[in-house]
């Protein structure tokens, strides 16, 4: 992991941890809950958007959950460009790709309509970077979250992450290389 311990910031949740749950907004309004990509008798609750936990047929789906500071930022647009030209890799049958910011839904969702984003845009607007804070990378003196990437076990363990500094562009080929040893 990189660019922990800045000031400003509590310290990232550690490889090995359970995951924060969450439930936040989409970019067109749909609640989305970490729980629901659990497999089996692991998933909270009844099934939801992300389909079926609590089910013990479900296997659940590995998380890549991407935070980043704000839509419409030339670092942002080019990362998450680069996970929609890559967007097999992080969605399909095993894997769900999340990207969280503190943008309202309403700029989350023009934001992905400019950029042809087709994957969930969450909105951690609200209590603002609550969900950011949960998981140690808020940055309280920007107000936004850090750009840190976890990967997250269908048990809801987290396998992998990276913490980059605001200005520092993170390589999705170490996101690929972390699936592919789960």
């Amino acid at each position: 992991m990189t660019g922990t311990g800045r000031a400003g910031t509590a310290a990232p949740i550690a490889v090995g941890d359970q995951a924060p749950d969450f439930s936040l907004k989409d970019n067109h309004g749909r609640t989305v809950r970490l729980a629901d990509f659990r497999g089996g008798a692991a998933g909270h609750g009844g099934g939801g958007e992300g389909g079926g936990a609590g089910d013990p047929d479900h296997d659940g789906k590995n998380v890549v959950l991407v935070f980043y500071p704000f839509a419409f930022t030339g670092v942002c647009a080019g990362e998450l460009g680069a996970l929609r030209d890559a967007l097999p890799a992080f969605v399909n049958d095993d894997t769900q790709l999340l990207a969280v910011s503190t943008d309202s839904i309403h700029t989350l969702r023009i934001f992905a309509e400019q950029e042809g984003l087709e994957y969930p845009l969450l909105s951690d607007f609200w209590p603002h970077g609550q969900t950011s804070r949960a998981y140690g990378i808020f940055d309280e003196d920007k107000g936004c979250a850090l750009r840190g990437t976890f990967v997250i076990d269908r048990t809801g363990i987290v396998r992998w992450s990276v913490v980059n500094a605001l200005p520092d562009a993170r390589d999705l080929d170490q996101y690929v290389k972390a699936l592919a040893a789960l």
